[in-house]
């Protein structure tokens, strides 16, 4: 496919919708370290210098693809959570968070990636503006946990979304299993050791929340 310069907004939303789509393809198959620049305009159907029009290096096009789908995972979990009480129950909490989170597989699969890769190769100018950006939606959570639980305010409400994004990314790369892993875990002598993203995701913002409550 071959894409003529587009002429506008319109147009140039189209080619950057097919360039996210192409990366998220790429990214979820291959991981960040094996995909290349090139790779993501070959399979949008993009040539290298056309490609740059849009984007100026692959980890921009990473960091633009997973602001989009961090602020509707945001978005979703920022309205469930404005539905609690105050001191609501844990469990209640800690299944309205994981609810999001399967909400939003597409985000996913791409939170391991950030720790593991991008943060290791992306420039001091691209990290500043997604850290910055990311800070203040973050900041947001921070203000709705602190209304749900008064002892969780200000650092240690930091602390939960550390510590539950760690979790996060670990479960769900754990979740991600090879045909080879499935039969593992198909033997009746593995089978209470099978990863189960939803359940192990809960038990640890439960036993979070618990903690900072109890600091």
């Amino acid at each position: 496919m071959n894409w003529q310069r587009a002429r506008t907004d319109e147009k140039k939303n189209e080619r950057k919708e097919a360039i996210y789509s192409a990366a998220f393809t790429l990214f979820k198959k291959n991981g960040y370290d094996k995909v290349s620049f090139n790779g993501i305009a070959l399979q949008a159907g993009f040539t290298k210098s056309n490609m740059y029009r849009y984007f100026s290096s692959k980890e921009d096009i990473f960091l633009q693809v997973f602001a989009d789908l961090f602020v509707s995972w945001f978005e979703d979990c920022h309205q469930r959570l404005q539905n609690l009480g105050q001191n609501e129950k844990v469990d209640l909490f800690a299944k309205t968070w994981v609810d999001s989170m399967m909400s939003h597989p597409e985000f996913l699969d791409l939170t391991p990636l950030l720790f593991l890769s991008l943060e290791k190769n992306s420039s001091f100018e691209q990290l500043l503006v997604f850290k910055q950006q990311a800070k203040t939606l973050l900041y947001s959570l921070c203000i709705e946990i602190g209304r749900i639980y008064p002892a969780i305010q200000g650092e240690r409400a930091f602390k939960f979304l550390t510590l539950s994004y760690a979790a996060t990314a670990n479960y769900w790369a754990a979740n991600s299993q090879n045909d080879t892993l499935k039969k593992i875990y198909q033997l009746d002598e593995f089978k209470d050791m099978k990863p189960s993203f939803e359940k192990d995701l809960a038990s640890a913002v439960e036993i979070i929340i618990k903690g900072l409550n109890a600091s």
